[in-house]
């Protein structure tokens, strides 16, 4: 009879506990995206506004709340496939502002099925902080219709599944590897 391989035994097992900890980390990150989803869905209810966000720390404080930019200067907007307020698919118009504080801003203007720019040269701008940042106007600017409103339910949270996946793995590796070890015993 065959003794059991203590290096391929060994390699197996630790892939298999990477895998077993990589599960857990996987449910670690769905509580905390949960957290987080919470977090923006109260932002998004509360309307309050804030102060538009100068660091990716503050960003992520800021994300789906209301905030206003003044756009000193706004370069010729860009479209992008998007949703208006209704869920009709079309054009979202993004422009590059420039603030008061010099730095450059996306604004969202608003939506519209015509890939022509509309002219806009800034202005006051107020709307919802979504991730990117980009200010989404609301109400929209340049006689643009209203994009759809940035929805927190829109971010994919998968942690769950790929957790499961992870374990799923572990499982067939030592079933795998079961199987191998009882086919060598066999022939040993």
């Amino acid at each position: 009879m065959k003794r059991i391989p203590i290096v391929p035994t060994l390699i197996v097992l630790i892939a298999v506990g990477v895998m077993i900890r990589l599960g857990f980390w996987q449910l670690e990150r769905l509580s905390e995206k949960e957290a987080m989803l919470a977090r923006y869905e109260a932002a998004q209810v509360s309307g309050s506004e804030v102060r538009w966000p100068e660091s990716s720390a503050a960003t992520e404080r800021a994300l789906y709340h209301r905030s206003r930019l003044d756009c000193r200067a706004a370069r010729v907007p860009t479209t992008v496939s998007g949703r208006n307020a209704k869920g009709e698919a079309g054009l979202a118009h993004v422009a590059t502002c420039a603030d008061v504080e010099g730095g450059e801003r996306q604004v969202v203007l608003g939506w519209s099925r015509d890939p022509a720019s509309r002219p806009w040269t800034g202005g006051m701008v107020t709307g919802w902080i979504a991730p990117g940042p980009r200010l989404v106007a609301d109400p929209p600017v340049g006689g643009l219709e209203a994009n759809a409103r940035p929805d927190p339910r829109d971010i994919p949270n998968n942690h769950l599944a790929y957790a499961v996946q992870w374990f799923l793995f572990a499982g067939v590796a030592l079933v795998i590897y079961a199987l191998a070890l009882r086919k060598r015993m066999r022939e040993g």
